[in-house]
Protein backbone atom coordinates (compact mmCIF):
# COMPACT_ATOMS: atom_id res chain seq x y z
CA UNK A 1 0.00 0.00 0.00
CA UNK A 2 1.76 3.52 -1.15
CA UNK A 3 0.50 6.04 1.44
CA UNK A 4 2.22 9.36 1.32
CA UNK A 5 3.66 10.32 3.86
CA UNK A 6 2.41 12.91 6.09
CA UNK A 7 5.83 15.22 6.11
CA UNK A 8 9.57 14.91 4.95
CA UNK A 9 12.52 13.99 6.98
CA UNK A 10 13.79 18.09 8.19
CA UNK A 11 10.28 19.28 8.81
CA UNK A 12 8.83 20.70 11.77
CA UNK A 13 6.13 19.10 13.57
CA UNK A 14 4.29 20.56 16.41
CA UNK A 15 2.21 17.94 18.43
CA UNK A 16 -0.59 19.86 20.76
CA UNK A 17 -1.57 17.34 23.46
CA UNK A 18 0.78 15.15 26.08
CA UNK A 19 -1.66 12.60 26.25
CA UNK A 20 -0.99 9.06 24.37
CA UNK A 21 -2.50 9.78 21.57
CA UNK A 22 -0.15 13.40 21.15
CA UNK A 23 3.24 11.33 22.73
CA UNK A 24 2.91 8.21 20.16
CA UNK A 25 2.62 11.25 17.46
CA UNK A 26 5.56 12.74 18.44
CA UNK A 27 7.74 9.32 18.92
CA UNK A 28 6.18 8.34 15.32
CA UNK A 29 7.27 11.77 14.01
CA UNK A 30 10.58 11.61 15.63
CA UNK A 31 11.39 8.29 14.05
CA UNK A 32 10.11 9.81 10.26
CA UNK A 33 12.79 12.22 10.70
CA UNK A 34 10.95 15.50 11.84
CA UNK A 35 12.32 18.00 13.76
CA UNK A 36 9.31 17.51 16.31
CA UNK A 37 7.92 20.17 19.28
CA UNK A 38 5.37 18.54 21.75
CA UNK A 39 3.42 20.33 24.05
CA UNK A 40 0.38 20.89 26.30
CA UNK A 41 -1.41 23.74 28.24
CA UNK A 42 -2.18 21.23 31.08
CA UNK A 43 0.20 20.52 33.66
CA UNK A 44 -0.60 17.68 35.31
CA UNK A 45 1.40 14.76 36.62
CA UNK A 46 0.65 12.88 33.52
CA UNK A 47 1.71 15.66 31.34
CA UNK A 48 5.02 16.52 32.97
CA UNK A 49 5.84 12.80 32.84
CA UNK A 50 4.96 12.12 29.36
CA UNK A 51 7.46 15.38 28.53
CA UNK A 52 10.23 14.20 30.53
CA UNK A 53 9.89 10.55 28.44
CA UNK A 54 10.18 12.87 25.56
CA UNK A 55 12.89 14.67 26.25
CA UNK A 56 14.73 12.18 27.59
CA UNK A 57 14.09 10.77 24.25
CA UNK A 58 15.43 14.20 22.58
CA UNK A 59 12.33 15.37 21.64
CA UNK A 60 11.23 19.26 22.53
CA UNK A 61 8.53 19.35 25.14
CA UNK A 62 7.03 21.39 27.48
CA UNK A 63 3.73 20.57 29.73
CA UNK A 64 1.84 23.61 30.99
CA UNK A 65 2.57 26.23 28.17
CA UNK A 66 2.45 26.04 23.83
CA UNK A 67 5.39 28.14 22.87
CA UNK A 68 3.00 29.72 19.87
CA UNK A 69 6.53 30.77 18.12
CA UNK A 70 7.41 27.31 17.81
CA UNK A 71 3.85 26.23 16.75
CA UNK A 72 3.25 28.81 13.85
CA UNK A 73 6.90 28.16 12.38
CA UNK A 74 5.28 24.59 12.10
CA UNK A 75 5.28 22.80 8.97
CA UNK A 76 2.48 20.47 9.68
CA UNK A 77 0.39 20.75 13.31
CA UNK A 78 -0.56 17.18 14.18
CA UNK A 79 -3.63 17.76 16.96
CA UNK A 80 -4.87 15.08 19.95
CA UNK A 81 -8.57 13.98 19.90
CA UNK A 82 -8.98 16.17 23.44
CA UNK A 83 -7.74 19.06 21.80
CA UNK A 84 -11.07 21.38 21.87
CA UNK A 85 -12.03 22.69 18.10
CA UNK A 86 -12.24 26.16 20.65
CA UNK A 87 -8.94 26.02 22.00
CA UNK A 88 -6.85 29.36 21.31
CA UNK A 89 -4.06 27.25 20.18
CA UNK A 90 -5.91 25.63 17.61
CA UNK A 91 -7.75 28.68 16.31
CA UNK A 92 -4.11 30.00 15.82
CA UNK A 93 -3.07 27.50 13.85
CA UNK A 94 -6.03 27.58 11.50
CA UNK A 95 -6.00 31.65 11.30
CA UNK A 96 -2.41 30.92 10.13
CA UNK A 97 -3.28 28.72 7.12
CA UNK A 98 -1.14 25.70 9.02
CA UNK A 99 -1.60 22.16 7.79
CA UNK A 100 -3.28 20.03 10.92
CA UNK A 101 -4.29 17.43 11.18
CA UNK A 102 -5.31 14.40 13.17
CA UNK A 103 -3.21 11.39 14.95
CA UNK A 104 -4.46 8.68 13.57
CA UNK A 105 -4.05 10.49 10.13
CA UNK A 106 -0.51 11.37 11.05
CA UNK A 107 0.04 6.94 11.69
CA UNK A 108 -2.36 6.17 8.99
CA UNK A 109 0.50 7.62 6.47
CA UNK A 110 2.87 5.17 7.87
CA UNK A 111 0.37 2.00 8.00
CA UNK A 112 1.16 -0.97 6.10
CA UNK A 113 -2.42 -2.55 7.81
CA UNK A 114 -5.71 -3.16 6.20
CA UNK A 115 -8.45 -0.86 7.80
CA UNK A 116 -11.67 -1.54 9.89
CA UNK A 117 -12.62 1.80 10.76
CA UNK A 118 -15.79 2.06 13.66
CA UNK A 119 -17.37 4.91 14.69
CA UNK A 120 -21.11 6.10 16.61
CA UNK A 121 -22.30 7.95 19.20
CA UNK A 122 -22.00 4.88 21.09
CA UNK A 123 -21.16 0.99 21.38
CA UNK A 124 -17.84 1.81 19.67
CA UNK A 125 -15.54 0.38 22.30
CA UNK A 126 -16.96 -2.82 22.18
CA UNK A 127 -17.47 -3.60 18.80
CA UNK A 128 -14.12 -2.36 18.13
CA UNK A 129 -12.71 -4.85 20.81
CA UNK A 130 -15.36 -7.90 19.95
CA UNK A 131 -14.58 -7.36 16.07
CA UNK A 132 -10.55 -7.58 16.83
CA UNK A 133 -11.40 -10.70 18.62
CA UNK A 134 -13.54 -12.82 16.02
CA UNK A 135 -10.39 -11.54 14.08
CA UNK A 136 -7.61 -12.96 16.10
CA UNK A 137 -9.81 -16.22 17.24
CA UNK A 138 -9.93 -16.73 13.57
CA UNK A 139 -5.79 -16.55 13.29
CA UNK A 140 -5.82 -13.26 11.44
CA UNK A 141 -3.23 -11.07 12.93
CA UNK A 142 -5.21 -7.63 14.10
CA UNK A 143 -5.13 -5.11 17.21
CA UNK A 144 -7.68 -2.69 18.32
CA UNK A 145 -6.44 0.76 18.57
CA UNK A 146 -7.82 4.59 18.04
CA UNK A 147 -9.75 6.08 20.46
CA UNK A 148 -10.04 2.54 22.73
CA UNK A 149 -6.70 3.34 24.32
CA UNK A 150 -3.62 2.40 22.09
CA UNK A 151 -2.85 5.38 19.83
CA UNK A 152 -2.84 4.06 15.89
CA UNK A 153 0.69 5.84 15.83
CA UNK A 154 2.13 3.18 18.50
CA UNK A 155 0.76 0.49 15.94
CA UNK A 156 2.62 2.68 13.50
CA UNK A 157 6.00 2.18 15.20
CA UNK A 158 5.86 -1.47 15.48
CA UNK A 159 8.24 -3.65 14.05
CA UNK A 160 5.22 -5.99 12.59
CA UNK A 161 2.63 -4.38 11.70
CA UNK A 162 -0.75 -6.68 11.95
CA UNK A 163 -3.09 -7.68 8.78
CA UNK A 164 -5.71 -5.40 10.24
CA UNK A 165 -6.05 -2.73 12.44
CA UNK A 166 -9.62 -1.99 13.77
CA UNK A 167 -9.48 1.94 14.51
CA UNK A 168 -12.65 3.32 17.01
CA UNK A 169 -12.97 6.56 15.49
CA UNK A 170 -14.12 9.86 17.63
CA UNK A 171 -16.03 12.83 16.25
CA UNK A 172 -12.67 14.66 17.20
CA UNK A 173 -10.50 12.44 15.53
CA UNK A 174 -12.69 12.66 12.17
CA UNK A 175 -12.59 16.00 12.04
CA UNK A 176 -8.64 16.39 11.74
CA UNK A 177 -8.75 13.89 8.79
CA UNK A 178 -7.39 13.47 5.12
CA UNK A 179 -6.48 11.40 3.49
CA UNK A 180 -7.56 8.24 5.80
CA UNK A 181 -9.30 5.61 3.81
CA UNK A 182 -10.90 2.71 5.50
CA UNK A 183 -11.46 -1.01 3.47
CA UNK A 184 -14.87 -1.16 5.99
CA UNK A 185 -16.20 1.36 7.57
CA UNK A 186 -18.50 0.85 10.29
CA UNK A 187 -21.63 3.10 11.59
CA UNK A 188 -23.23 1.70 14.30
CA UNK A 189 -25.86 4.80 15.49
CA UNK A 190 -26.48 8.38 15.85
CA UNK A 191 -28.04 10.13 18.24
CA UNK A 192 -27.13 14.18 19.67
CA UNK A 193 -24.11 14.40 22.02
CA UNK A 194 -21.14 16.48 23.24
CA UNK A 195 -23.22 19.19 22.88
CA UNK A 196 -21.14 20.92 25.14
CA UNK A 197 -18.02 21.04 22.25
CA UNK A 198 -20.18 21.46 18.89
CA UNK A 199 -22.49 24.34 18.03
CA UNK A 200 -25.23 22.07 17.13
CA UNK A 201 -26.55 18.62 16.67
CA UNK A 202 -25.54 18.47 12.67
CA UNK A 203 -22.02 19.89 13.24
CA UNK A 204 -21.45 16.77 15.14
CA UNK A 205 -23.37 14.79 12.52
CA UNK A 206 -21.19 16.56 9.89
CA UNK A 207 -17.46 15.53 11.62
CA UNK A 208 -19.52 11.90 11.99
CA UNK A 209 -19.84 11.84 8.28
CA UNK A 210 -16.23 12.37 7.20
CA UNK A 211 -15.66 8.59 7.63
CA UNK A 212 -17.64 8.46 3.78
CA UNK A 213 -15.50 11.51 2.67
CA UNK A 214 -12.66 9.53 1.46
CA UNK A 215 -13.74 5.97 0.08
CA UNK A 216 -11.17 3.91 -1.34
CA UNK A 217 -11.35 1.91 -4.82
CA UNK A 218 -14.31 -0.72 -3.27
CA UNK A 219 -15.10 -0.02 0.24
CA UNK A 220 -17.66 -1.88 2.26
CA UNK A 221 -20.16 -0.21 4.85
CA UNK A 222 -21.69 -1.91 7.93
CA UNK A 223 -24.85 0.16 8.65
CA UNK A 224 -27.74 0.07 11.57
CA UNK A 225 -30.83 -0.43 9.15
CA UNK A 226 -32.62 0.61 12.41
CA UNK A 227 -31.58 3.81 12.50
CA UNK A 228 -32.62 6.68 9.54
CA UNK A 229 -29.83 8.91 10.69
CA UNK A 230 -27.15 6.40 10.37
CA UNK A 231 -28.90 6.01 6.92
CA UNK A 232 -29.13 9.08 5.76
CA UNK A 233 -25.79 10.18 6.46
CA UNK A 234 -24.30 7.28 4.35
CA UNK A 235 -26.66 7.39 1.32
CA UNK A 236 -24.17 8.98 -1.20
CA UNK A 237 -21.61 6.87 -0.02
CA UNK A 238 -20.16 4.97 -2.87
CA UNK A 239 -19.31 1.19 -2.13
CA UNK A 240 -20.85 -2.11 -0.92
CA UNK A 241 -22.94 -1.82 2.10
CA UNK A 242 -23.85 -4.20 4.46
CA UNK A 243 -27.35 -3.33 6.71
CA UNK A 244 -27.58 -4.83 11.00
CA UNK A 245 -30.92 -4.69 13.01
CA UNK A 246 -32.61 -5.46 15.62
CA UNK A 247 -36.32 -4.93 14.52
CA UNK A 248 -36.16 -7.00 11.07
CA UNK A 249 -34.87 -8.80 8.30
CA UNK A 250 -32.81 -7.20 6.12
CA UNK A 251 -31.97 -7.77 1.84
CA UNK A 252 -28.02 -8.30 3.00
CA UNK A 253 -26.48 -7.85 6.06
CA UNK A 254 -26.85 -9.48 9.33
CA UNK A 255 -30.52 -9.37 11.98
CA UNK A 256 -31.46 -11.21 14.88
CA UNK A 257 -34.25 -13.20 14.96
CA UNK A 258 -37.30 -12.89 17.71
CA UNK A 259 -35.71 -15.68 20.26
CA UNK A 260 -32.06 -13.11 19.97
CA UNK A 261 -30.22 -15.36 17.49
CA UNK A 262 -28.34 -13.85 14.66
CA UNK A 263 -29.13 -14.86 10.89
CA UNK A 264 -27.66 -13.11 7.67
CA UNK A 265 -27.47 -12.88 4.06
CA UNK A 266 -24.66 -11.60 2.26
CA UNK A 267 -26.07 -12.05 -1.02
CA UNK A 268 -29.53 -10.34 -1.73
CA UNK A 269 -31.71 -13.21 -2.43
CA UNK A 270 -29.91 -16.19 -0.99
CA UNK A 271 -31.72 -17.82 1.84
CA UNK A 272 -30.71 -16.80 5.82
CA UNK A 273 -27.98 -18.47 7.03
CA UNK A 274 -27.63 -18.74 11.20
CA UNK A 275 -24.90 -17.62 12.89
CA UNK A 276 -25.19 -17.53 15.99
CA UNK A 277 -28.26 -19.11 18.89
CA UNK A 278 -29.00 -16.82 21.59
CA UNK A 279 -26.73 -18.36 24.53
CA UNK A 280 -23.74 -17.41 22.30
CA UNK A 281 -24.25 -13.82 22.74
CA UNK A 282 -21.85 -12.86 25.72
CA UNK A 283 -23.71 -9.30 26.41
CA UNK A 284 -26.10 -7.57 27.93
CA UNK A 285 -28.93 -5.40 26.43
CA UNK A 286 -30.26 -5.49 22.93
CA UNK A 287 -28.54 -2.14 22.00
CA UNK A 288 -25.15 -4.60 22.22
CA UNK A 289 -26.81 -7.29 20.32
CA UNK A 290 -26.85 -4.22 17.04
CA UNK A 291 -23.03 -4.06 18.22
CA UNK A 292 -22.43 -7.88 17.60
CA UNK A 293 -23.94 -7.78 14.76
CA UNK A 294 -22.02 -4.59 13.39
CA UNK A 295 -18.60 -6.73 14.83
CA UNK A 296 -19.84 -10.12 12.75
CA UNK A 297 -20.07 -8.70 9.48
CA UNK A 298 -17.14 -6.65 9.76
CA UNK A 299 -14.98 -9.75 10.51
CA UNK A 300 -16.47 -12.09 8.49
CA UNK A 301 -15.48 -9.05 5.23
CA UNK A 302 -12.24 -9.20 6.36
CA UNK A 303 -12.28 -12.92 6.20
CA UNK A 304 -13.27 -14.46 9.09
CA UNK A 305 -15.24 -17.73 8.16
CA UNK A 306 -19.04 -17.43 9.45
CA UNK A 307 -19.06 -20.89 10.92
CA UNK A 308 -16.47 -19.64 13.86
CA UNK A 309 -18.60 -16.92 14.82
CA UNK A 310 -20.67 -18.60 17.30
CA UNK A 311 -17.69 -20.24 19.46
CA UNK A 312 -15.77 -16.69 19.40
CA UNK A 313 -18.94 -14.76 20.15
CA UNK A 314 -19.13 -17.53 23.76
CA UNK A 315 -15.26 -17.09 24.74
CA UNK A 316 -15.40 -12.40 24.46
CA UNK A 317 -15.30 -10.75 27.69
CA UNK A 318 -17.37 -7.81 28.40
CA UNK A 319 -14.74 -4.11 28.83
CA UNK A 320 -15.20 -3.08 32.34
CA UNK A 321 -17.35 0.32 32.81
CA UNK A 322 -19.95 -0.98 30.09
CA UNK A 323 -23.34 -2.84 31.74
CA UNK A 324 -20.78 -4.77 34.00
CA UNK A 325 -22.16 -6.56 36.86
CA UNK A 326 -20.64 -5.98 40.64
CA UNK A 327 -22.14 -7.77 42.25
CA UNK A 328 -25.49 -8.96 43.36
CA UNK A 329 -26.43 -8.66 47.48
CA UNK A 330 -29.49 -9.17 49.26
CA UNK A 331 -31.14 -9.26 46.07
CA UNK A 332 -30.53 -6.87 44.31
CA UNK A 333 -27.67 -6.18 41.06
CA UNK A 334 -25.61 -3.33 41.17
CA UNK A 335 -24.60 -3.00 37.82
CA UNK A 336 -21.34 -0.49 36.43
CA UNK A 337 -22.45 1.69 33.02
CA UNK A 338 -20.11 4.13 33.41
CA UNK A 339 -19.38 4.93 30.20
CA UNK A 340 -23.21 5.97 29.51
CA UNK A 341 -22.14 9.63 28.67
CA UNK A 342 -25.14 11.04 27.23
CA UNK A 343 -28.42 10.40 27.27
CA UNK A 344 -28.96 7.70 24.54
CA UNK A 345 -26.62 5.41 26.06
CA UNK A 346 -28.24 5.73 29.55
CA UNK A 347 -31.35 5.23 27.36
CA UNK A 348 -29.90 2.24 26.45
CA UNK A 349 -28.63 0.50 29.18
CA UNK A 350 -32.29 1.18 31.10
CA UNK A 351 -34.20 -0.71 28.13
CA UNK A 352 -31.46 -3.55 29.12
CA UNK A 353 -33.45 -5.12 32.03
CA UNK A 354 -36.73 -5.81 33.13
CA UNK A 355 -36.31 -5.87 36.33
CA UNK A 356 -37.06 -2.71 38.08
CA UNK A 357 -33.99 0.17 38.27
CA UNK A 358 -32.44 2.50 40.73
CA UNK A 359 -30.86 5.26 38.03
CA UNK A 360 -27.75 6.89 39.14
CA UNK A 361 -27.66 10.00 36.70
CA UNK A 362 -25.11 12.72 37.32
CA UNK A 363 -22.02 14.56 36.62
CA UNK A 364 -21.02 17.36 34.37
CA UNK A 365 -23.70 18.47 31.71
CA UNK A 366 -22.94 17.58 27.91
CA UNK A 367 -25.80 19.80 27.11
CA UNK A 368 -28.56 17.15 25.80
CA UNK A 369 -32.38 17.39 27.53
CA UNK A 370 -32.80 15.14 30.11
CA UNK A 371 -36.44 14.64 29.39
CA UNK A 372 -35.15 12.31 26.57
CA UNK A 373 -35.07 9.96 29.27
CA UNK A 374 -38.29 10.14 30.60
CA UNK A 375 -39.94 7.53 28.39
CA UNK A 376 -37.55 4.76 29.51
CA UNK A 377 -37.47 5.95 33.00
CA UNK A 378 -41.28 5.71 33.01
CA UNK A 379 -41.24 2.18 31.59
CA UNK A 380 -38.18 0.70 33.93
CA UNK A 381 -37.15 2.96 36.53
CA UNK A 382 -38.40 2.86 40.08
CA UNK A 383 -36.10 6.09 41.26
CA UNK A 384 -33.42 8.26 39.88
CA UNK A 385 -30.61 9.46 42.03
CA UNK A 386 -29.07 12.34 40.71
CA UNK A 387 -25.63 13.51 41.50
CA UNK A 388 -22.78 15.52 40.17
CA UNK A 389 -22.76 19.12 38.99
CA UNK A 390 -25.90 18.05 36.49
CA UNK A 391 -28.01 17.02 39.73
CA UNK A 392 -30.06 19.99 40.29
CA UNK A 393 -30.80 20.48 35.70
CA UNK A 394 -31.48 15.96 35.93
CA UNK A 395 -34.09 16.55 38.75
CA UNK A 396 -35.82 19.82 37.22
CA UNK A 397 -36.33 18.00 33.71
CA UNK A 398 -37.47 15.06 35.19
CA UNK A 399 -38.81 14.82 38.40
CA UNK A 400 -42.58 14.58 37.02
CA UNK A 401 -41.80 11.59 35.12
CA UNK A 402 -40.29 9.28 38.02
CA UNK A 403 -39.25 9.66 41.78
CA UNK A 404 -36.18 11.67 42.47
CA UNK A 405 -33.30 12.26 44.88
CA UNK A 406 -30.81 15.16 44.83
CA UNK A 407 -27.34 14.31 46.31
CA UNK A 408 -25.56 17.45 46.99
CA UNK A 409 -22.30 15.49 47.69
CA UNK A 410 -20.20 12.41 45.90
CA UNK A 411 -21.02 9.23 44.26
CA UNK A 412 -20.35 7.63 47.76
CA UNK A 413 -23.45 9.53 49.07
CA UNK A 414 -25.54 8.11 45.69
CA UNK A 415 -24.60 5.05 46.11
CA UNK A 416 -25.61 4.83 50.11
CA UNK A 417 -29.18 6.44 48.95
CA UNK A 418 -29.82 3.74 46.38
CA UNK A 419 -28.84 1.05 48.82
CA UNK A 420 -31.52 2.71 51.24
CA UNK A 421 -34.17 2.84 48.13
CA UNK A 422 -33.50 -0.53 46.44
CA UNK A 423 -35.63 -3.19 47.35
CA UNK A 424 -34.85 -7.21 45.93
CA UNK A 425 -35.37 -7.73 42.21
CA UNK A 426 -34.11 -4.39 41.96
CA UNK A 427 -30.84 -3.56 39.59
CA UNK A 428 -29.00 -0.32 40.75
CA UNK A 429 -27.37 1.28 37.85
CA UNK A 430 -24.93 3.28 37.32
CA UNK A 431 -25.53 5.30 33.84
CA UNK A 432 -24.79 8.81 34.21
CA UNK A 433 -25.87 10.76 31.05
CA UNK A 434 -23.06 12.92 31.82
CA UNK A 435 -19.44 12.72 31.59
CA UNK A 436 -17.20 12.72 34.71
CA UNK A 437 -15.25 15.71 34.56
CA UNK A 438 -16.76 17.32 37.72
CA UNK A 439 -15.23 14.50 40.17
CA UNK A 440 -13.39 12.08 37.98
CA UNK A 441 -10.51 12.49 35.11
CA UNK A 442 -12.41 9.96 33.33
CA UNK A 443 -15.36 7.37 32.83
CA UNK A 444 -12.52 4.88 34.09
CA UNK A 445 -12.20 6.38 37.44
CA UNK A 446 -15.98 7.16 38.07
CA UNK A 447 -16.66 3.57 37.68
CA UNK A 448 -13.72 2.80 39.83
CA UNK A 449 -14.77 4.36 42.74
CA UNK A 450 -18.61 3.26 41.84
CA UNK A 451 -17.65 -0.25 42.41
CA UNK A 452 -15.81 0.89 45.55
CA UNK A 453 -18.61 1.97 46.94
CA UNK A 454 -20.57 -0.64 46.16
CA UNK A 455 -18.15 -3.00 47.94
CA UNK A 456 -18.07 -0.76 50.55
CA UNK A 457 -21.11 -0.98 51.39
CA UNK A 458 -22.37 -2.52 54.65
CA UNK A 459 -24.47 -5.57 54.49
CA UNK A 460 -28.07 -4.96 55.89
CA UNK A 461 -27.96 -7.24 58.59
CA UNK A 462 -25.07 -5.47 60.06
CA UNK A 463 -26.37 -1.73 59.23
CA UNK A 464 -27.24 0.62 62.19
Amino acid sequence: MNREPAFAPGDRVAVIGLGVSGSAAALLADFGGAEVYASDSAAGPGQVAAAARLEARGIAAEAGHHDMARILGSDLVVTSPGISPFAEVRQAVTAAGIRMIAEVELAYRSLTSRVIAITGTNGKTTTTHLTTHLLTSSGIAAEAVGNVGRPLSECALAERQPDWVVVELSSFQLADLDTFESEIGVLLNLSPDHLDRYRDVDSYYGDKARLFDRAGADPTWVLNADDPAVLELAAAAPGRRFLFSVEGEVATGAWSDPEGGLLARLVEGDSPVRWAYPDDIPLIGRHNVSNVLAACLAAVEAGVEPRTLSASLRSFRGLPHRLQPITERDGVLWVNDSKATNVSAAVAALNAFTRPVILLLGGRHKGQPYAALADAARQRARAVIAFGEAAPLIVSELRDTVDTVLVESGLDSAVKAAADLAQPGDVVLLAPACSSYDMFPNYMERGRAFEAAVVGLQPAESAP
